[in-house]
């Protein structure tokens, strides 16, 4: 799946904000790949035709709010592979363009696991996840990955149609302090209103939104004393799991000194 030049993107609405491109083609020129990848405004309604007027050239696409779950749906009216990850969570934020047929995959979960076991802490046996939304439902899957308890607190609890592992909870009953790991799926800008006690430092935030940073709840949590993982990680880890599947159709093939991938990465987004 290497060698020529081809055509990849991360979709969504609002895009312009989006980090993917700048970890893309720090990652492509390390690896030697002649590939472009670029950004497009793509919501909902749009999804389907957008995908019907991709050409040959095209090799993959990322895909962020609010099309990951819409991603799904296509893919079973298409008849397209759905990979078991992204079966059990609803949602795909990966396509891979394979001529032999397309494959939908969450790279999200082992975005999340990876960036938190860099913190060099302990598995966490209890997490709470923070909204109700698509990035949520993977944190609930990440947090079967650590064998933790999880709840997950909504701000509407009954419309919370799949939490998977997960019991369930309004925002305002979410207890921080009883977490060895919070995930914070909110969109950034809205109000989060839950009380932060005193923590420990082994206590970790990762709050997904990473601009701007810190976040209201980061800047809480970093002065009760918790630990925080910058939502840049997940993000970071999540595109290796992407460039994998558009290198090699193998989320779980190591790319070619992945090390190195892995600092240009950090260096393009400042981490």
């Amino acid at each position: 799946m290497s060698g020529a030049s081809r055509r990849l993107a991360v979709l969504g609405s609002p895009i312009g904000h989006s980090q993917s491109p700048a970890l893309h083609q720090a990652a492509y020129r390390v690896l030697g790949l002649d590939w472009d990848y670029g950004r497009a405004e793509v919501t909902d309604e749009t999804l389907a035709d957008f995908l019907a007027g991709l050409g040959p050239d095209w090799l993959g696409l990322s895909l962020t709010m609010p099309l990951k779950r819409r991603l799904i749906s296509l893919a079973d009216d298409a008849g397209w592979t759905v990979d078991p990850v992204a079966r059990a969570t609803g949602q795909a934020n990966t396509l891979l363009l394979d001529p032999a047929g397309p494959r939908a995959y969450n790279t999200d979960v082992d975005g999340i696991v990876d960036a938190v076991r860099e913190s060099g802490g302990a598995d966490p046996r209890r997490v709470l996840v923070l909204g109700g939304g698509a990035t949520a439902r993977s944190a609930v899957e990440a947090a079967r990955v650590f064998g933790a308890e999880v709840v997950l607190a909504a701000r509407a609890p009954e419309r919370v149609a799949d939490a998977g592992s997960a019991r369930v909870v309004a925002l305002g009953d979410a207890r921080p302090g009883e977490a060895d790991l919070v995930v914070s799926t909110i969109p950034g800008g809205v109000d989060i209103p839950v009380a932060v006690p005193a923590l420990r430092p082994e206590q970790l935030l990762l709050d997904v939104v990473y601009h701007p940073w810190p976040t209201p709840l980061a800047a809480r949590w970093q002065q009760a004393g918790g630990g925080l993982v910058h939502g840049l990680g997940m993000l970071l880890h999540q595109a290796v799991r992407q460039i994998r599947i558009f290198r090699t159709g193998d989320p779980g093939a190591p790319l070619p000194d992945e090390t190195a991938v892995l600092a240009a990465m950090r260096a393009a987004v400042g981490r």
